[in-house]
């Protein structure tokens, strides 16, 4: 693949931000993330699953509830399964 460069869209850190809020607020933000990545943009799986492994990370240093890890940590599976 020399040569090929691919693009690569992921969330910005105020996009991540305003969804983690909204995470600390008990409130959903799976409309917000799938609102984000579909304005035109498109992300490879292993991108993808690479965001979400690092929010599974932030969410266990800060303590998140063991409800919204395991929602996320279903986010990774089903990426998984469509690589």
């Amino acid at each position: 693949m020399s040569g090929v460069k691919r693009k690569r869209s992921v969330l910005n850190v105020k996009q991540k931000l305003e969804i983690l809020q909204k995470l600390d607020n008990g409130e959903s933000a799976s409309n917000d993330v799938e609102d984000v990545l579909n304005e035109g943009n498109t992300v490879s799986h292993s991108a993808a699953l690479q965001s979400v492994e690092t929010l599974l990370d932030y969410m266990g240093q800060r303590g998140f509830d063991y409800g919204d890890i395991t929602a996320v940590r279903k986010i990774c599976v089903d990426i998984r399964q469509e690589i």
